[in-house]
């Protein structure tokens, strides 16, 4: 069975470099697409589905953003599992920075050029391993701060308040981009923080294998 990942707000296939898929099950990373003018998240959750082959079963794993835009892909096309890992299955599970920040308008003020340097995604990627940092500092290099400037408006406007079926949930507790008291994870790590996707892989491995295959 396929696995697509989703990664987060301007990273890619990357921060999956540790994550190891049990025998039969095979994945698939999607690759951002470019979003539409004011387009929303569910809108563009939908198009990137586009990528996946509903024909057969499926499962999704998304890390932070990428959660997100999992959960909008399972709401309408049911996968076998949807996995999110330091993420948020609902708007209900953002911090009230986030609330504050869209109040304000804090991420449309500053300078387009600057977001790529911006403490908000320093925040977004944080790693203690010189290996993970030296990946991080490439993968923030590459990417387009017009895709950041979308990303960020899309997260802090998603409206979604529903929990697809059949999602699990996997949760550091000491992330601190969305701090786990307000998330509803099926899973918990200790000490794991936002990037434990890479530096908790091990322990990622056998939680997302005990999902996959069960489910």
């Amino acid at each position: 069975m396929k696995v697509y990942f989703i990664s987060g707000l301007a990273a890619d296939k990357r921060v999956f470099q540790n994550i190891i898929l049990p025998s039969g099950f095979h994945p698939v990373y999607l690759d951002w697409i470019s979003p539409n003018k004011y387009e929303s998240l569910e809108s563009y959750a939908h198009r990137l589905a586009e990528k996946i082959d509903l024909k057969e079963r499926f499962s999704i794993i998304g890390v932070s953003m990428g959660g997100m835009i999992a959960s909008e892909i399972a709401k309408k096309h049911l996968p076998v599992s949807t996995i999110l890992i330091s993420s948020a299955a609902t708007c209900k599970q953002f911090p009230t920075i986030f609330t504050i920040a869209y109040f304000f308008r804090i991420h449309k003020i500053v300078p387009t050029s600057l977001l790529k340097s911006a403490s908000i995604l320093k925040r977004f990627f944080s790693a203690e391993d010189p290996q993970h940092k030296l990946i991080l500092k490439q993968v923030i290099k590459e990417s387009d701060p017009h895709f950041i400037r979308w990303a960020i408006n899309a997260i802090l406007q998603w409206k979604n308040e529903d929990i697809p079926e059949r999602l699990w949930h996997i949760h550091g507790t000491k992330d601190r981009v969305l701090p786990i008291g307000k998330t509803r994870p099926t899973h918990v790590i200790i000490d794991a923080d936002h990037l434990m996707v890479m530096s908790r892989a091990g322990e990622l491995n056998q939680i997302i294998e005990s999902i996959l295959k069960v489910h």
